[in-house]
């Protein structure tokens, strides 16, 4: 396994995300119904005008090797925070390092310094790869995710 670190991506770097999202897009192209992704440029204006976006990145000689996109939630039933991760990609050329599992540990530890109850995500059956590595890493809950289209044209 190569080194890295990992950090929070301050909204003057979010430029720096732009060959991720690029990958990121390119990837995720297969799942859209019938819809192009959003130029890198767009992803990166949504996440830029999101104040509840945060990113946390992993690095490596100043250079972006993956992203997790997350967010701080209210979890009300605890009367506490949560952390909900969004989005994690990792680049292809670093796949099989250490990335996605770095990228986790980071926001575990940020989510126990700010005091949050759990963790959540959510990940396509499909990717036997994610599933492997959280199945590692995380207990399954309890419950199942569904999704109500309300573009038909978003994703499958």
């Amino acid at each position: 396994m190569m080194s890295f670190e990992t950090h929070l991506l301050a909204a003057r770097d979010h430029q720096l995300l732009l060959p991720l999202l690029s990958a990121y897009g390119a990837e995720m192209a297969p799942h859209l119904a019938g819809t192009a992704p959003a130029t890198p440029a767009a992803m990166l204006d949504l996440i830029s005008k999101d104040p509840r976006a945060e990113i946390l990145v992993a690095w490596r000689d100043h250079q972006p090797l993956g992203f997790a996109l997350f967010f701080d939630l209210p979890e009300i039933v605890f009367a506490r925070r949560c952390g909900a991760l969004d989005d994690l990609f990792v680049a292809p050329d670093a796949r099989r390092q250490g990335v996605a599992q770095a990228l986790i540990e980071a926001l575990s530890a940020l989510g126990t310094a700010r005091g949050w109850s759990h963790l959540r995500w959510i990940v396509p059956e499909t990717d036997q790869a994610a599933i492997a590595l959280y199945e590692r890493m995380a207990a399954r809950a309890p419950w199942r995710s569904y999704v109500l289209r309300l573009d038909p044209t978003a994703s499958l």
